[in-house]
C-alpha cells in the first residue's frame, strides 16, 4: 500500500466512509482498508466514540459491535461505585411476609421468595415453632 492510499483512508475514515466505500475509490479490498484500520486505531470520527472515563477522565477506546464502556479500567470501575452507591439501579427489590414467622423483609432479585431466612425454612419444612 502506497503513502498517498494510507493518507486517503485515513481522509475517507475522518469522514466517516465505511471500509468498503474506501476501499473500492482507492483500489483495494474491503479488508485491507479494514486491517489498516484497526492496526492504526482508525475509527469513525463522531462524538458517540469520543468518550472519557467516569472516573479519570482518560479518553476510552470504543470498540464496532461491542457493548459502550464508560471506565478505563477495573480500578475506576471500582472506584466509582464505591464512591456512589446511590447510583445503583435495583428494579429488582421485592417486598414479602414470611410464610413461616409473619415477619416483614425484603428480598433482591426473587420474586417467589416465602422465607425471611434459612432458619424459618427448616423450621417450617420439619417442624418447629413460630416463637421460637
Amino acid at each position: 500500500m502506497t503513502n498517498e492510499q494510507k493518507e486517503k483512508i485515513i481522509r475517507f475514515r475522518n469522514m466517516g466512509h465505511g471500509y468498503a466505500e474506501i476501499g473500492r475509490e482507492i483500489g483495494v479490498s474491503k479488508d485491507t482498508v479494514k486491517s489498516y484500520c484497526r492496526r492504526n486505531g482508525l475509527k469513525i470520527s463522531d462524538s458517540k466514540n469520543v468518550d472519557k472515563c467516569r472516573e479519570c477522565s482518560k479518553p476510552i477506546m470504543q470498540y464496532e459491535k461491542k457493548k459502550k464502556r464508560i471506565f478505563c479500567c477495573k480500578a475506576c470501575r471500582e472506584k466509582w461505585w464505591a464512591a456512589h452507591p446511590e447510583q445503583v439501579n435495583k428494579k429488582a427489590i421485592y417486598s414479602f411476609e414470611c410464610t413461616f414467622c409473619g415477619r416483614k423483609f425484603t428480598a433482591y432479585g426473587n420474586s417467589k421468595r416465602k422465607y425471611c431466612s434459612h432458619k424459618c425454612y427448616i423450621k417450617d419444612r420439619f417442624g418447629g415453632r413460630a416463637d421460637e
